[in-house]
């Protein structure tokens, strides 16, 4: 009877996953010293929320971490105290805020909530009154009309005497609505404003840029900068080459390969009629793992604005899906490759070092950020450390 229990028998996971995923984490500590570069003399933060946008906080959160960054911000509470662990003496923003109930995380882990309403300024300093003073942040609306306060009442609040003493912001800051637009005259506009908050909390640090930010220039950079998507390889700024090091590479396997002719259609509703004989490869990724349904070579709105769908990368060529993207499964049109070349169990890359990860979300009608923050959770994962 033969052991499949021994180690002779068990492959490493990643070498069979059917779908798996690539992070290199030096490529992300330099992408972090190089925004930091950039930064001038503004210290850099590292934004890690969405599951540092989806390719694993513990591990992104570490690397930065052992980068330098001794600054981070996260969406929610949960994900402050995670980082906490990989993170012991940085200062924790969550982007949130801080609602009743929660409070005592915040205390407990050092956590530093980003207060965006009168309800919450109200409600953190009727805990600071009872539990004692607790850092916070203050954020402000400079022209998004997402979160912030009012740049008025910010204004009149930083004149407000009456203010508790308990109330002790570490930080102001806003955001860019259009900083990847370089040419957009709102970005000044913006920079304008958020100049006067600077003014009227003098003595306290202020942040205004995320990635697409830092790329505008030193006079957006205040005191701290906060970038995100470039620490993780993706472009910040539209129609700009973009300098930042790739740091995911998704892959997935090839099932079968099979032979179609001429005329035949291809996959759900045959919206794709082959115009060739044609080798075919069915690939064990689809819309359940991010991979998004919208990439599809035809049959999709986005194929009548957007005339290309997207493309994999197998044996040095790129391959374009075609037909539409299900939930398990694309078809990528593998005819120009020598036979010989390519062959069932292989793997089609879907972004990373030759299809860039941004060319990849144009193909599907959107950015960069969705794509990392899609990937499903069938994706093997394996951390490349910068001494590897």
């Amino acid at each position: 009877m033969t052991d499949f229990d021994s180690d002779l028998f068990l492959p490493d996971d990643f070498d069979i996953a059917p779908v798996r995923l690539t992070v290199d984490l030096g490529a992300l500590a330099d992408n972090f010293r190089e925004m930091t570069r950039r930064s001038g003399s503004a210290r850099t933060a590292a934004v890690v929320k969405a599951d540092a946008y989806g390719l694993g906080l513990e591990d992104c959160g570490t690397a930065l971490y052992e980068a330098g960054a001794r600054d981070f911000f996260v969406a929610v509470v949960q994900e402050g105290v995670t980082l906490r662990t990989y993170a012991p003496d940085a200062r924790i923003y969550v982007l949130s805020g801080v609602w009743s109930g929660q409070e005592g995380l915040f205390y407990e882990h050092g956590l530093v909530p980003v207060l965006a309403s009168e309800e919450q300024l109200a409600f953190w300093m009727s805990v600071t009154a009872e539990h004692g003073d607790h850092p916070c942040a203050l954020q402000v609306d400079t022209g998004f009309n997402r979160l912030g306060l009012p740049l008025e009442e910010a204004i009149a609040f930083a004149d407000d005497v009456s203010r508790p003493a308990s109330f002790s912001p570490v930080l102001v800051l806003s955001h860019l609505h259009s900083g990847d637009t370089p040419s957009s005259p709102l970005n000044r506009q913006q920079r304008e404003s958020f100049q006067r908050i600077a003014e009227a909390f003098e003595g306290i640090e202020t942040s205004l840029a995320a990635s697409a930010g830092i790329f505008l220039g030193p006079e957006y950079h205040f005191d701290l900068t906060r970038p995100g998507i470039a620490l993780y390889g993706g472009e910040a700024v539209v129609a700009a080459p973009n300098p930042m090091k790739p740091v995911a590479k998704a892959e997935a396997r090839i099932i079968q390969i099979r032979d179609a002719k001429k005329g035949e259609t291809v996959s759900y509703g045959g919206t794709y009629q082959l115009a060739r004989d044609s080798r075919l490869a069915i690939v064990s990724v689809g819309y359940a793992d991010g991979y998004l349904r919208s990439l599809s070579g035809s049959g999709v709105p986005l194929r009548q604005t957007v005339k290309d769908g997207a493309f994999g990368f197998a044996a040095g060529r790129k391959v374009p899906v075609i037909g539409r993207i299900t939930m398990d499964l694309t078809i990528f049109d593998v005819t120009d490759i020598p036979e010989k070349e390519i062959r069932t169990g292989d793997y089609v890359e879907l972004f990373g070092e030759n299809i860039a990860l941004d060319d990849v979300a144009r193909a599907a009608g959107t950015i960069g950020y969705e794509l990392l923050t899609s990937l499903g959770l069938r994706h093997e994962r394996r951390y490349i450390y910068p001494d590897e």
